[in-house]
């Protein structure tokens, strides 16, 4: 196949629909939107039920949104094992190394997997057995 033998496949380039020009194009007129009534006038906001009390107003609520909710990054054990021995691992090592994403409201150190360097590791929370974990295998954690 050449350049020159290219050609679109049949169907994919289809010329859109212009309304509203003249009535032998079959939508001339009134443009498709028929005779009269809201839908002809304007735009009908989304959930408009024509006055009847909409779906979403008439579900009860449930439930309930913690506005102060604090959301940690989580880290395990086995994603500090990429470092090497006596490095300080603090929030910003760990999103430039790709372990996180975003810091949030802070990064948590969690016990999952296993620790097999000794590490210096700064966070703002960890759980008892991932500080156990840590000291184990001879590093320190550290609150910020």
């Amino acid at each position: 196949m050449k350049l020159n033998e290219l050609q679109t496949s049949a169907g994919s380039r289809k010329v859109r629909n212009r309304v509203g020009r003249g009535e032998s194009s079959g939508n001339g007129k009134t443009a498709g939107r028929g005779q009269k009534g809201q839908k002809a006038r304007g735009k009908v906001r989304m959930g408009f039920e024509g006055g009847q009390m909409p779906l979403f107003r008439r579900k009860p609520k449930r439930g309930f949104t913690n506005i102060s909710r604090k959301e940690y990054a989580v880290v395990n054990l086995t994603a500090l094992n990429q470092f090497d021995n006596g490095t300080e691992v603090t929030p910003d090592l760990l999103k430039s190394a790709g372990v996180i994403k975003k810091t949030l409201s802070g990064v948590k150190i969690l016990a999952d997997g296993q620790l097999d360097k000794s590490l210096t590791v700064k966070a703002d929370k960890f759980s008892a057995k991932a500080v156990a974990a840590i000291e184990a295998a001879g590093g320190k954690t550290e609150v910020i």
